[in-house]
């Protein structure tokens, strides 16, 4: 069964791919022409032909497009982002969650996945972060670089790539209002980029020393929410260059166990690698408990690895993209998920970030 895959970019376009396993083919099948950079896409959980994406740039914009049985857009609602360039999304229930890179800001947007989409021409609520770190050319203020919605724990977890830390928000109980109640702090120059919370533990990906971090993380009480701690922290490659270096980490996943592949893995993706085989995609064993280990390393062949998701039945399939060359590739999981092999890819302009249909 061929699957729909829908991709950001950092052109003008969103691209509606298309990706049929048993002919092992990637090929476009639509593109919409929706403004500057729509970098990362989410769609809604309850109507999958509802997507939306925001455009970084200066006025940030967030815009709802609604996709047909032929993979053709529309867009149908937009509004303001709240701050300038959001660069990540996420759907919860009726709300969308937006990090706005460069005013270090978290908004929340009210949604629906019926008509007009989008409820309010600007959010409802934005809470604006405050930090600064060494790096005096990505940490001169705080930059909100993500919104990960911890499910188990009611919590959005958004990592300040300025200010070396991941801050915590839960729903105020009486305003009903998204509130930091606390946060996470890492070594300085750091800067946390993507975070993912695994079976009691905080994964959290490093930008820009290019290491990955393991917290326990326990799951909240009724009454309280229990302080991490660190476990460890390793290179996210087996042979780091020395700092500083143009080399950046971007992406971190660790897909569902399945009977399929029962050993759960954490994939990373690795940016501007000067290697002729282009960047990396590496592999951690994560289990059991407080174990963090380099298990295998895949060379993409694409250039600056940006955004990749697991798809199909069983996550048993990775689409990464490079934004500077390589195009897209879909990747098979195979030896359980401690490797992966190419079995499909296209050209593409500017592949950012990626969703499955």
């Amino acid at each position: 069964m061929p699957f729909t895959i829908l991709a950001g970019s950092y052109t003008n376009d969103v691209y509606t791919l298309l990706f049929d396993p048993n002919a092992r083919s990637l090929t476009l099948q639509n593109s919409l022409k929706v403004g500057h950079h729509p970098s990362w896409i989410v769609v809604h959980p309850e109507d999958r032909s509802l997507a939306f994406t925001g455009l970084e740039q200066a006025d940030g914009k967030i815009l709802a497009i609604k996709y047909d049985q032929t993979g053709n857009g529309k867009i149908v609602a937009e509004a303001s982002s709240g701050g300038k360039d959001p660069c990540h999304l996420v759907v919860i229930g009726e709300e969308l969650a937006i990090a706005n890179y460069s005013t270090g800001s978290l908004s929340i947007l009210p949604i629906s996945h019926k008509a007009p989409y989008i409820l309010s021409q600007a959010p409802t609520e934005t809470t604006a972060l405050t930090g600064s770190g060494p790096n005096r050319e990505r940490q001169e203020a705080s930059h909100a670089h993500e919104a990960h919605w911890n499910e188990p724990y009611k919590e959005i977890l958004v990592p300040d790539l300025g200010g070396d830390r991941v801050y915590r928000f839960t729903k105020d109980s009486s305003s009903n209002a998204w509130k930091i109640f606390g946060h996470i702090d890492f070594e300085a120059g750091g800067g946390p980029r993507h975070v993912v919370v695994h079976d009691g533990y905080l994964y959290t990906l490093l930008e820009l020393s290019s290491k990955i971090t393991k917290h326990l993380y326990p799951l909240p009480s009724s009454s309280s929410f229990p302080s991490s701690s660190h476990i460890k922290t390793l290179p996210t490659m087996s042979s780091p260059p020395t700092q500083p270096n143009s080399m950046l980490a971007a992406e971190l996943l660790i897909p569902s166990t399945s009977t399929s592949f029962p050993t759960p893995y954490l994939y990373v993706s690795n940016r501007n690698d000067p290697s002729p085989l282009r960047d990396l995609i590496s592999i951690f064993s994560i289990s059991p408990g407080d174990s963090l280990e380099l298990v295998a390393e895949v060379r993409s062949g694409l250039n600056h690895l940006r955004g990749m998701v697991f798809g199909g039945e069983n996550d048993k399939y990775l689409v990464a993209g490079g934004v500077n060359g390589g195009g897209v590739k879909v990747f098979e999981r195979v030896d359980g998920g401690k490797g992966l092999k190419v079995v499909a890819e296209m050209e593409l302009e500017g592949p950012t970030g990626f969703v499955w249909v």
